[in-house]
């Protein structure tokens, strides 16, 4: 597939918005960087009940200060800052892109005490997320146009452990209309395989969200 093609291809898409990536500078890094310790930390700390009082009223302050800086979906940075972990995004996995392109596309990164399930391990809920995110971008990056998920199927191969440094990988296998059938490994340094998925993602018509 020529790159004008995929790119033809891509503008005929449902009513899905379309984001562009966002210009900002080394403060929104840090922002995203504070608020994902913030998140670990909220999820591992036992503070006493005055400290709780505390730290909860700086919180709120923190919210009413960005409330009014709210924008619509697309207009925000976060998830459209492609250099960061996670696009800057907090919902995604704080891991960063090491290959795109319409051969596949290549992750790394950790599992923070964020995504903590029980006994060291990531939580069995992260993984679909990871995937799934990993899958839309090996979807953009082959030039098909704007799908949505329609079945995502992992095996869990090995326990994924936490701050410990893995790689995702993921290529289109094959198109069949408006289909896209897709797979990609999760894998420590080493090469074990922690766990593998495949999906489908069907092209939205025309005003389909």
């Amino acid at each position: 597939m020529s790159e004008k093609a995929g790119q033809d291809e891509y503008e005929h898409h449902g009513g899905f918005p379309k984001y562009t990536a966002a210009d900002v500078g080394p403060e929104f890094g840090r922002l995203v960087e504070a608020l994902r310790r913030l998140q670990d930390l909220a999820v591992s700390a036992a503070p006493t009940p005055e400290l709780t009082v505390e730290v909860a009223e700086k919180v709120e302050a923190l919210n009413e200060l960005l409330a009014p800086f709210q924008v619509p979906e697309g207009q925000a940075p976060a998830g459209r800052v492609m250099s960061l972990p996670g696009r800057g995004s907090l919902l995604m996995l704080p891991w960063t892109l090491e290959k795109f392109d319409p051969e596949g596309v290549r992750s790394r990164g950790t599992f923070r005490r964020f995504h903590l399930g029980g006994n060291g391990a990531a939580h069995g809920g992260t993984l679909p997320l990871l995937f799934d995110d990993l899958f839309g971008m090996i979807q953009h990056a082959y030039g098909r146009p704007i799908s949505r998920t329609a079945f995502l199927h992992i095996n869990y191969r090995k326990v994924t452990p936490l701050d410990t440094e893995l790689v995702i990988e993921g290529s289109v296998d094959r198109v069949e209309g408006r289909k896209t059938f897709i797979s990609a490994v999760l894998k420590d340094t080493e090469g074990n395989v922690l766990a593998d998925c495949e999906a489908l993602m069907v092209q939205l018509l025309k005003g389909q969200q």
